[in-house]
């Protein structure tokens, strides 16, 4: 699938330094997936409070991928409310998406992901419609544990280096 593209792109920066190209955040995505980089995921609970966890993620085709056990409060939140945020900070750019996850249950998906992972060295199986490993977070809970895809519609890049900027894209 190939990866999607900025349907509009909003220069945020106060100084008026040039909007940032999406092509830089989705390079360093792409080759920073199998540094330890910790992503933070933002969910909604069912009485409107927010939460924020440490999830495995990893960038691939355009969607973010993250892990959760069933019983965590961050899946218990996605299953009710898919609308989320994801931040991290990758060499000299902070990175903030918006977006809506969706658990994958389609078997190809799993191994494809499952490979990724296994790549950026977590040794996770797919075991039924989920995944299965020696170990994962220590926040994480027992296995199986159930891979989302994040679909990004919004996304928000603040460079601390050259070229500096802030930017905001958002993706149709």
């Amino acid at each position: 699938m190939p990866e999607r593209e900025p349907v509009d792109t909003t220069n945020l920066d106060q100084y008026q330094d040039t909007p940032l190209v999406w092509s830089r955040v989705r390079d360093l995505l792409v080759a920073e997936r199998g540094e330890a980089r910790s992503y933070f995921l933002g969910t909604i609970g069912s009485d409107g409070r927010p939460h924020a966890a440490g999830v495995g993620a990893v960038w691939v085709d355009g969607d973010l991928y993250v892990v959760a056990g069933p019983g965590t409060r961050k899946a218990r939140n996605l299953e009710a409310n898919p609308a989320c945020t994801a931040s991290v900070s990758l060499s000299g750019m902070d990175l903030v998406l918006e977006g809506d996850a969706s658990r994958v249950h389609d078997a190809e998906t799993l191994e494809r992901l499952a490979a990724v992972y296994r790549e950026s060295g977590w040794p996770c199986e797919v075991q039924g419609d989920a995944f299965t490993a020696p170990y994962t977070a220590p926040s994480g809970g027992p296995p199986p544990w159930n891979l989302y895809r994040v679909t990004v519609h919004t996304a928000f890049g603040v460079a601390s280096a050259e070229p500096p900027g802030a930017t905001r894209w958002r993706f149709g």
